[in-house]
């Protein structure tokens, strides 16, 4: 049985962590900072997290990936819904600068690159078992490529949420969707409820 000693002070490091983390970036998040951050003695965050590439590694990547599961009928509703999970995450300043800082160290980190395309392909399966319940239990025909998909439902979202710091409507997330599951009754609503304004 886990100490729950172990559990508090692991949680304790893991929230200063993130913090440096948004504060002042990457290079802040060391045992020595953490430990001081923290209140937690440097031992013992090294006791965690050996060396400050795990430690920096377990504060980018370290927690479950909470979107997209158990896809459920209406898929239109259970997509916008999920969509809507994502971009309240993005919005946090926690989340948006590993994020940001995840891109950042996949360029020349090939350990940080390989987890990062490992959350992309999950990303994937999972849209991919939604499109799959979409056709058999709707008879909606989404698009095949699901990572051109993925691109289309995320892109927009990182863009707006990360780089222009803007809101996402409503509206725009229902336009994505109906657009990836080729949903003409949903598209053709939106339209007609737009008008010739942009979804944006």
């Amino acid at each position: 049985m886990t100490d729950p000693r172990h559990l508090r002070s692991r949680a304790i490091i893991e929230d200063a962590a993130i913090r440096l983390l948004t504060r002042e970036g990457p290079s802040a998040v060391t045992h020595q900072r953490v430990a001081a951050e923290s209140g937690v003695g440097r031992a013992t965050v090294y006791r965690h997290w050996p060396t400050t590439r795990e430690l920096l590694l377990h504060t980018i990547l370290g927690s479950e990936l909470p979107f997209f599961v158990d896809p459920t009928v209406p898929v239109r509703d259970w997509l916008v819904a999920s969509l809507r999970t994502l971009v309240d995450r993005l919005t946090l300043p926690e989340v948006g600068v590993a994020t940001l800082t995840l891109m950042h160290q996949a360029l020349w980190d090939e350990e940080v690159a390989v987890r990062r395309d490992e959350f992309f392909e999950e990303v994937e399966r999972r849209l991919s078992a939604s499109f799959d319940l979409a056709r058999t239990a709707e008879g909606l025909r989404p698009a095949l490529d699901v990572r051109a998909a993925t691109a289309a439902l995320i892109g927009p979202l990182i863009h707006l949420t990360l780089f222009r710091n803007s809101e996402v409507s409503d509206d725009l997330l229902a336009h994505l969707v109906a657009d990836v599951l080729r949903d003409e009754a949903a598209v053709g609503t939106h339209v007609a409820g737009a008008g010739s304004s942009s979804p944006i």
